[in-house]
């Protein structure tokens, strides 16, 4: 019996993420290649490793065993395939990201990055989309990962995935008066700017009621039934739903999460981290999916 490693990986991402589309998401492949990956790896232990509960999927005896030495066996490897490949490049780079960037798949990729360049440090700070391109053109940061309006991506942008909006709802509370209650990202929410337009353009009446720093925030308003928001389609759960009147609107456009360098020539330690952000998510980077 041989146990490859990108199978153990897998496994491991559908237990610490909660399913086959979510694993696909961290890991930037397809749900069918992780059911793939799972498939072959229980035919070649010759038992099942996940059992369905429900909706979600649990380990079954032989899993749970598993587990411990998978994420021992996928460590080990990672740690000894980064030294393999570890380089001599120095320098520093600051890194900005909105919160629509996964944090626990940034902190790997600086991790794995860190691991192959020891000699580099990287500061990586958070920031609304409508700010981070400014802060490039200051030279406030090397490098920003962000989302933007596809009439605003520049030739020597990197797109890296493509975001489906919709106007979502608790499910307890339609909101189907004549003023809307907006739910918002901050002060300077990227969606609110997108949303407005529309519901202007539709004769809607709105106001904010609520406005929060992060996806987090926004979601729990929408859960307690605060009003409607905008979110992409990822963050919609099941106690959401579609608000009713978005079928007499204007649909919201795609937004595009892109990557950005600094202007002018990069030193290497940027153009490396740069890539390998554009590189992480490779298999992503499809405008009309």
């Amino acid at each position: 019996m041989q146990l490859d490693v990108e199978s153990l990986r897998t496994f491991l991402a559908v237990l610490d993420h909660g399913g086959m589309t979510a694993a696909a998401k961290e890991l930037h492949t397809s749900q069918s290649s992780v059911s793939w990956k799972i498939k072959r790896l229980e035919e070649r232990i010759g038992r099942p490793l996940l059992l369905r509960d429900g909706r979600t999927l649990r380990p079954s005896f032989d899993g749970r065993n598993l587990i411990d030495d998978a994420r021992l066996i996928v460590e080990t490897h990672d740690r000894a395939a980064d030294r393999l490949q570890c380089s001599d490049l120095t320098g520093a780079v600051r890194l900005g990201a909105d919160e629509e960037v996964a944090t626990s798949h940034m902190a790997d990729l600086l991790g794995r990055f860190k691991r192959l360049h020891p000699n580099t440090a990287v500061e990586f700070i958070i920031d609304a989309s409508q700010r981070l391109p400014g802060r490039l053109e200051r030279g406030e940061i090397d490098v920003a990962v962000f989302q933007m309006h596809g009439a605003d991506i520049l030739p020597t942008d990197a797109v890296l995935w493509t975001e489906e909006l919709h106007w979502i709802t608790s499910s307890n509370a339609r909101h189907d008066g004549d003023t809307v209650p907006l739910i918002a990202f901050g002060e300077d929410c990227f969606y609110r700017d997108l949303a407005e337009p529309v519901l202007d353009a539709a004769g809607i009446g709105h106001h904010v009621v609520f406005s929060g720093q992060s996806s987090s925030a926004v979601r729990a308003a929408v859960d307690a039934g605060l009003g409607v928001a905008v979110l992409s389609t990822r963050y919609i759960t099941d106690d959401m739903v579609i608000w009713d009147r978005s079928d007499t609107i204007e649909p919201l456009p795609d937004v595009y999460q892109v990557a950005r360098a600094a202007p002018g020539p990069l030193d290497p330690v940027v153009e490396a981290l740069y890539q390998a952000i554009v590189g992480s998510t490779d298999d992503q980077k499809a405008i009309a999916s």
